[in-house]
């Protein structure tokens, strides 16, 4: 690991020297690029530099203690080397964290899909209650978030809502919410009072470049146009604005009618197609090189029930890490950071185990 670190540190000074150099001075690209890279290693080579200090200070202070002769003295150097025995271990673990591979995605946006499962109009309502969910943690977290699609049913919920969040490490925070999401409540219209069990399913993707993504034939694509329904405006139900795409070797649907503008829910069609695309290469590749995983990084298997809300218990529990929280009302309010960060705390500890940094 120190050594992983120390090349670290050379590359950090090195990158510094570069863009003190007039060449990169003058060229806003590589200053860009040169940047970029120096953020990315930033927080490693400060936590390294405060393990450093920290283990000097240690040193010192267990060599100063066998010589020291004055009571009030020694025990200060007692108290600082029980401290440093403590921050030591923590500030390694989190070395090893910071130099675990990243997700290429981290950073991005994400596209979710919010689909209602078993359970007729209660999955439906349910499938609405994690859309207004996932809304307000964006709101929480000053994200942006548009809807692409969305199809309402008459009882209040939605039979599929698909919506793009837009923030700075969106895809980091999203990535583990896709899968089946299981509610336990006595619907209203429930006279016995008998509970009932439904699901939803969510899947979560990172927005991709289509440089990134995959190579799209579009000969391989058959976009149909029609008159979107709905709310929206007068305009809804005059032009044929709303767009569908269907990619035929594949099979995948998307579709978008948010926009009056039929170029616009093209863009945003395909932007949900090469999401989609590119998702499903991913999991493939996730598959083949993590199945003993408990929880892969990224999507995990959409059709494990990763969740259930029991609403009569008031309380949330994921099933992968074995985590519940009480605080419902405030969960389903957008205040889910405890479970995310729960789920990546999981993670980062299997990656660990496995790692050999």
């Amino acid at each position: 690991m120190f050594k992983k670190l120390e090349e670290v540190v050379t590359r950090h000074n090195e990158l510094l020297e570069l863009l003190g150099t007039s060449e990169v001075l003058s060229d806003p690209k590589k200053m860009m690029e040169y940047n970029i890279a120096l953020n990315k290693i930033n927080e490693i080579v400060e936590v390294y530099n405060k393990y450093k200090q920290c283990l000097e200070g240690y040193e010192f202070s267990k060599e100063s203690i066998k010589n020291e002769k004055d009571s009030e003295m020694r025990e200060m150097l007692q108290e600082e080397i029980k401290e440093l025995e403590v921050l030591l271990p923590e500030l390694e673990i989190e070395l090893k964290i910071l130099l675990l591979p990243k997700d290429e995605n981290d950073d991005k946006n994400v596209i979710i899909e919010i689909r209602g499962g078993a359970g007729g109009d209660e999955a439906a309502l349910f499938a609405g209650n994690l859309f207004r969910m996932y809304c307000r943690y964006a709101e929480r977290r000053k994200w942006k978030y548009e809807i692409l699609e969305q199809q309402e049913v008459g009882v209040g919920g939605m039979k599929e809502v698909v919506f793009m969040m837009t923030g700075q490490g969106a895809y980091s925070r999203l990535k583990f919410e896709s899968g089946v999401h299981r509610v336990q409540r006595v619907p209203e219209t429930e006279s016995s009072g008998r509970i009932h069990t439904s699901t939803a399913t969510v899947a979560v993707m990172a927005e991709v470049d289509e440089v990134k993504g995959v190579i799209i034939n579009p000969k391989d694509l058959k976009i149909d146009t029609y008159r979107a329904g709905g709310a929206g405006g007068q305009h809804v139900n005059m032009t044929d604005s709303a767009v569908r795409i269907t990619h035929l070797p594949s099979g995948v649907v998307v579709q978008c009618q948010d926009e009056r503008s039929q170029i616009k829910n093209r863009e945003k069609a395909m932007k949900h197609l090469n999401a989609k695309l590119y998702e499903m290469e991913a999991e493939k590749q996730r598959s083949s090189i993590a199945n003993d995983r408990k929880l892969q990084v990224g999507t995990g298997d959409r059709s494990e029930k990763i969740r259930t809300y029991n609403y009569p218990q008031g309380r949330i529990t994921d099933h992968r890490i074995k985590h519940t929280i009480h605080q419902f009302a405030a969960f389903m309010d957008g205040d889910i950071d405890e479970m995310i960060d729960a789920l990546i705390t999981f993670s980062q500890a299997e990656m660990l185990s496995s790692s050999e940094v």
